[in-house]
């Protein structure tokens, strides 16, 4: 990975069970895993109508260096956006990864 490209910053974030409120509904936190340099490249976007309101749709691709348990259920954190992680490929042997991402905004 060329590690002149990597010229922003953003932060993997992932959801946490902290505990049961009264309802015994689940309590979650949002906790940053890491903030790394960063790839970043627009693959598309696309604007769709969903429920009465127009949609934009994001994709976004992000190459970084590796870290250890990245998944799809994990979201990245970047420019003010969450995007959310659809596929995580391992660059080389534990080089870097690459992040396919999608953000919504409403």
């Amino acid at each position: 990975m060329n590690a002149g490209a990597l010229d922003r910053r953003v932060t993997i974030q992932r959801e946490l069970v902290t505990g049961e409120n009264d309802y015994g509904e689940q309590i979650t936190e949002t906790v940053d895993v890491a903030t790394v340099p960063a790839d970043v490249r627009q693959m598309s976007g696309r604007e769709f109508f969903a429920a009465a309101a127009v949609t934009a749709e994001s994709r976004v691709l992000f190459r970084l260096r590796y870290i250890e348990g990245v998944s799809v259920t994990d979201s990245v954190l970047y420019d003010g956006r969450d995007h959310n992680i659809q596929e995580v490929k391992e660059l080389g042997r534990r080089e870097g990864l690459e992040l396919m991402t999608v953000a919504l905004a409403y």
